[in-house]
């Protein structure tokens, strides 16, 4: 049983996570060292910290489509195929060697920071596309949930590039559209970590009300600001969470 002054902290690191992840990706950075502090196994730390983040997108997601940021029907196929290939990636996680992904992602992480620190026509204006968006989000989506389902860390930042440089998207529908395929992947990875009873469920419940706060205040601020906040914030997070890879994995 875990201390009540104990969940009230994990709730804090919650809203924290949930306002960040809502704007930039990047929360699980925060979320779960904070988890393993409390003392619980990397497995249930990792399963626990899905299932408190997908409670904080859910919001998240839902704040940005209300306002009209999420192509929800368009989305609809990248969803799917997005599900199965995180699906995918943690079924096999076990079966292949991902020690490459540990150099590979902070480099990828830091290419990502640069692209946005000094891409001089990054805005909240949509833009032309490299790609058809309806043929190859799918594609995208199918890619990087795979990616989750291995790895993991970056996936936001991942989405959010791949919706601005290769669809025109601007910063903000980037940011909402990024996040209703992060809560995809998230839900295919409980779909394994829910019945393996891997979930604590007091922590998760106690982080996912600071999450359901943090989601919205987050996203809300997000939306207000637009491109002038979730630029440098992107750049922060990516740095950050690549940082962390390399010299705290």
């Amino acid at each position: 049983m875990l201390d009540p002054l104990l969940l009230l902290a994990l709730s804090a690191v919650g809203l924290l996570a949930g306002f960040v992840d809502a704007i930039a990706g990047g929360g699980g950075m925060i979320t779960v060292p904070a988890l393993l502090s409390a003392g619980l196994p990397p497995v249930a730390a990792l399963a626990t910290n899905k299932m408190q983040s997908v409670v904080g997108t859910t919001m998240a997601t839902f704040t940005y489509w209300r306002r009209g940021f999420v192509s929800l029907r368009m989305l609809l196929p990248a969803v799917a195929f997005t599900y199965a290939g995180s699906l995918l990636g943690a079924l096999i996680v076990r079966q292949i060697d991902v020690s490459l992904l540990t150099i590979a992602v902070p480099v990828a992480l830091i290419a990502i920071a640069l692209y946005f620190l000094f891409a001089p026509n990054l805005s909240d204006a949509d833009r032309t596309a490299r790609l058809p968006f309806g043929l190859f989000v799918p594609v995208m989506g199918a890619l990087i949930g795979f990616y989750d389902g291995i790895f993991g860390p970056g996936t936001g930042s991942f989405l959010t590039i791949g919706f601005v440089m290769l669809f025109g998207l601007g910063l903000t529908r980037a940011s909402g559209n990024t996040k209703l395929l992060n809560l995809t992947s998230n839900l295919a990875a409980l779909t394994i970590f829910i019945p393996a009873g891997d979930v604590v469920w007091p922590a998760a419940l106690a982080m996912a009300a600071g999450q359901l706060a943090g989601g919205y205040i987050g996203a809300r601020t997000g939306i207000r600001f637009g491109a002038r906040l979730i630029r440098p914030l992107v750049v922060v997070v990516s740095i950050a969470m690549a940082l962390k890879l390399l010299f705290f994995p």
